[in-house]
């Protein structure tokens, strides 16, 4: 059995990579789908390398692990990313938070069901900027809460982009 792998990815954050299918040249030429990971919903975005430019695509929101991954196959089947991303909590000062190891557990999940690599971000700041551009669209308050999760994954999503442009 290969020995899991979890190693920083230049630049962008950690990979998790179990059976070492990340190869570059070929995410970069493919859709990346993120999650914003949450214990009562999960957000999600997806996006073309090539164009550089992520959009929100939809809210799971279940607290069942079957029902999550139920939906998260649906969604790989139809997207068919080539890369995964995942939210990272961390705090103001770059620490983890309780939620940190949920998420990595639920990183690692995706790695083994899904075989594809995932790239874990930081996501500081993603609910607020979500929060913001939501305002923008003139959604407010409670409004926002179907729509916050996924635009924060796309927000987490554009950052990820954002950084990998030279």
């Amino acid at each position: 059995m290969p020995e899991r792998m979890l190693r920083q990815a230049p630049a962008h954050g950690q990979l998790i990579d179990n059976e070492g299918v990340y190869q570059q040249e070929t995410i970069m030429r493919g859709t990346a789908m993120c999650f914003d990971f949450g214990e009562q919903r999960i957000g999600v975005a997806v996006g073309e390398h090539l164009i550089g430019q992520a959009q929100a695509l939809t809210t799971i929101d279940n607290e069942s692990n079957s029902v999550r991954f139920n939906c998260i196959e649906a969604l790989v089947a139809e997207w068919q990313p080539k890369l995964l991303l995942v939210g990272l909590p961390l705090n103001l000062a770059g620490e983890e938070t309780p939620i940190t190891q949920l998420c990595t557990k639920f990183a690692r999940r995706l790695n083994g069901r899904f075989n594809l690599p995932v790239m874990m971000i930081d996501e500081r700041y993603s609910s607020v900027a979500a929060s913001e551009l939501l305002n923008q669209a003139g959604l407010k308050g409670r409004a926002q809460k179907s729509h916050l999760d996924q635009v924060a994954a796309q927000t987490i999503l554009q950052s990820y982009f954002d950084s990998i442009q030279t």
